[in-house]
């Protein structure tokens, strides 16, 4: 079988475009712009999708409906599995602690994101991904389509900051953007 990581960048590219679309549906429906795929490698080599989702926890109310956690689940379902040791997760961000415990928990054989997060990314700031007391340490790929997925989510944060939007947040709901 093929390593995810002996792939080219075109490979990682083409599904991070799919994760990059799952996040401009959050980002319609006015959630923060994150998307995630998963697909599986095939015993003959071949790739399949067995998950993808975008961040929902407004639309849901549910603090863990995080991308990643929503397409680990579909993942497992697909796979009829929890181990997903034949499966790589492309997400348009850096995962936090909580997506990064589950991703060492599924035993994914790869996790790819675009942007990094200096300020609570489960890699970068806590190593979970390389903490010598878990028991999974998961390749790494980083920066696959960056530009692009910073844009996104420049531009939602942007587009919330704005005063005229800040005044319509403010009157109608009490949440932040902490």
């Amino acid at each position: 079988m093929v390593s995810f990581t002996a792939l080219p960048d075109t490979f990682h590219e083409a599904q991070m475009r799919i994760a990059l679309r799952e996040a401009a549906l959050a980002a319609e429906a006015d959630e923060v712009p994150m998307g995630c795929v998963i697909v599986r490698m095939r015993p003959d080599g071949s790739v399949a999708i067995v998950g993808k989702a975008h961040n929902q926890t407004e639309g849901l109310k549910d603090p863990t409906a995080h991308a990643e956690i929503l397409a680990i689940t579909q993942a497992a379902e697909a796979v009829g599995d929890w181990r997903l040791s034949d499966c790589a997760l492309y997400v348009t961000k850096e995962p936090c602690p909580m997506c990064g415990g589950a991703i060492v928990l599924a035993r994914l054989a790869l996790v790819c994101w675009a942007v990094p997060d200096p300020k609570r990314g489960a890699h970068t700031v806590f190593n979970l991904f390389r903490h010598p007391g878990l028991n999974h340490h998961p390749p790494v790929l980083e920066g696959i389509c960056e530009a692009e997925a910073l844009t996104g989510l420049q531009a939602f944060f942007r587009a919330r900051r704005s005063p005229a939007r800040a005044d319509d947040t403010r009157a109608s709901s009490p949440r932040s953007d902490s």
